[in-house]
């Protein structure tokens, strides 16, 4: 039995990881650190959890909790993971961090499990991918056999929780209600994120990023478009996909008449992806749910890579509606 805590227990990933953990039959949560709910009962706060008895955690709790050989959650503001990781991590704790703090530091492991799988197993320290990263990454990264890359264009759109949960997020719903809004045009925090990596596996070609956030509780879907400087075969480009996915449980290639569906993989760890070529133009588009691949399901797989349990352990669940 595997001892968790959770730092910044009261966001929407946080909240999320709890619902799968709860179905974990390896883990025991210990710790729901939050300095603004401490306290007060989850359930008060996140209606899908109402059976839960759980009380947020005060600040320093995990702290004085944490051993050897338990795992820490980090959710908390940016910055916090990068305080406090040093103490956890020297009293033999595993880190995963949600936050944007580790994504380009070298002491972490990059938490894309279908690119990182063997590090992740060994590593004490995980930096969960951010949800745009995730989307793009998995579209993208198979691309890389088939030469050089003249540019990438992608178009990307997310669910209001990608903004995460502020006191000022109702208004937002009802501004965007109507709507599917541009934003970040003069560079987005997660730009460079996706840069790094792409240029890590030799693609280091000129990225148009454009994010909108649309009026969708949770969800995501990215449009790649990928330039060559010449024609690509079909058949090649679904091979490289499926060689690069067949061990993968959660992502599923999608061809025919359907296209990637972000309803399908909502309250999943699901990725769908479609691959079409036109001409020197590939178009890859993958449909995520940006609080589940895109948080916290993809924290959990790390989780259970980490820790030698099933990649697919409390990730098999399925909604009809959300």
């Amino acid at each position: 039995m595997t001892h968790v805590h959770l730092w910044g227990a009261a966001g929407y990933a946080a909240a999320e990881i709890v619902r799968i953990l709860s179905r974990h039959p390896h883990t025991e949560i210990v710790t729901l650190e939050s300095r603004s709910h401490a306290g007060q009962r989850i359930a008060e706060h996140f209606p899908r959890l109402r059976r839960s008895n759980a009380i947020f955690d005060a600040p320093g709790s995990i702290l004085d909790r944490v051993e050897e050989g338990d795992v820490v959650f980090m959710a908390g503001a940016h910055g916090e993971a990068l305080q406090h990781a040093p103490s956890l991590l020297s009293r033999g704790a595993r880190i995963i961090d949600l936050s944007a703090d580790f994504r380009f530091d070298d002491s972490a492991v990059y938490g894309l499990p279908e690119w990182n799988r063997a590090e992740i197993a060994s590593a004490t320290l995980v930096a969960n991918p951010g949800c745009y990263p995730t989307a793009t990454l998995l579209a993208t990264l198979p691309l890389q056999p088939l030469g050089v890359m003249r540019s990438l264009i992608v178009d990307a759109k997310s669910g209001i929780t990608g903004a995460g949960r502020t006191p000022t997020l109702g208004a937002l719903y009802a501004e965007v209600a109507d709507d599917i809004r541009a934003y970040g045009l003069n560079g987005h925090r997660h730009q460079p994120e996706i840069e790094r990596i792409l240029a890590a596996h030799k693609c280091e070609a000129p990225l148009t990023f454009t994010p909108h956030v649309v009026p969708l509780a949770r969800g995501m879907l990215v449009d790649c478009y990928a330039v060559f400087d010449s024609s690509m075969d079909t058949d090649h480009l679904m091979n490289l996909f499926e060689r690069a996915y067949a061990k993968s449980p959660f992502v599923r290639l999608i061809n025919g008449e359907t296209a990637p569906s972000v309803a399908s993989t909502i309250g999943t760890n699901d990725a769908e992806l479609r691959c079409d070529v036109r001409d020197n133009v590939v178009r890859v588009i993958c449909a995520i749910d940006n609080l589940g691949k895109g948080a916290a399901g993809q924290a959990v797989q790390n989780y259970n890579i980490m820790l030698g349990y099933p990649e697919e352990t409390a990730l098999d669940a399925c909604v009809i509606a959300a």
